[in-house]
């Protein structure tokens, strides 16, 4: 069985996961998971206990659930191509670090703003709740910017882990369209450079159910049920 990736529709956070499965030549699958439909529901739960994506199942059937898990877990079977780095090196603790940052204060810089979308607010509290999450969002890309003083990728000469997982974050802003993303040049560039990578034109395709080529070793697509199958098979 190969590895097989729960990701979440629309605009899910499993986008970088996608990404860097591409990248990594491993082989792998993908199981669409729905939100908030399918995500909430009792034959997802069983995959992932939270209700959240992203998911991935191993050959062996174990499951590894949060981004920043799945990453890492990708990260360290391609340490031949340069992806992921060895525990206990300058590397590994770097793209760890950016990993934990993108997963806590850039991510949840966006947390305001999703809630003032998905529940019903009083247009007192919704004014408010946006403004700061403006604000966060603001000062995460202030941060990154920062940080990407000097270079041309977060991590190294050359998109990795990192990058991708930036780029499913980065792009709530064109949903949201609270920050002028120009005003911060180095990650302006940055987000535009990956967006026109082949992996990165392949997660957006799958998401939207257009037209999908790969570059890696994706092997289709697969349904929740089949998928349950599968784990049912490699317990």
């Amino acid at each position: 069985m190969s590895l097989i990736l729960f990701y979440g529709v629309p605009e899910g956070c499993s986008f970088g996961s996608i990404v860097s499965l591409e990248w990594s030549g491993l082989p792998y699958r993908l199981c669409r998971i729905e939100m908030p439909e399918t995500v909430s529901g009792d034959e997802y739960r069983r995959i992932n206990t939270v209700g959240e994506t992203p998911s991935l199942l191993l050959p062996d059937g174990r499951l590894i659930n949060e981004s920043m898990a799945i990453l890492n877990h990708i990260a360290a079977q391609s340490l031949a191509n340069g992806l992921g780095f060895a525990q206990g090196t300058a590397e590994f603790d770097r793209l760890n670090q950016m990993l934990a940052y993108l997963n806590t204060s850039f991510f949840g810089a966006f947390g305001p703003l999703w809630h003032a979308v998905e529940h019903e607010l009083g247009p007192a509290e919704k004014e408010l709740l946006v403004a700061y999450g403006t604000a966060k969002v603001e000062k995460a890309h202030g941060t990154l910017e920062r940080l990407l003083a000097g270079r041309k990728w977060l991590l190294g000469d050359k998109p990795g882990i990192a990058d991708a997982y930036f780029t499913g974050i980065a792009r709530w802003n064109d949903f949201h369209m609270v920050v002028d993303r120009r005003q911060f040049p180095a990650v302006n560039d940055l987000y535009q450079r990956m967006i026109q990578l082949p992996a990165v034109r392949f997660a957006h395709a799958i998401e939207h159910r257009e037209k999908a080529g790969s570059a890696g070793n994706f092997l289709g697509e697969v349904g929740l049920e089949e998928a349950l199958g599968l784990l049912r098979q490699a317990a």
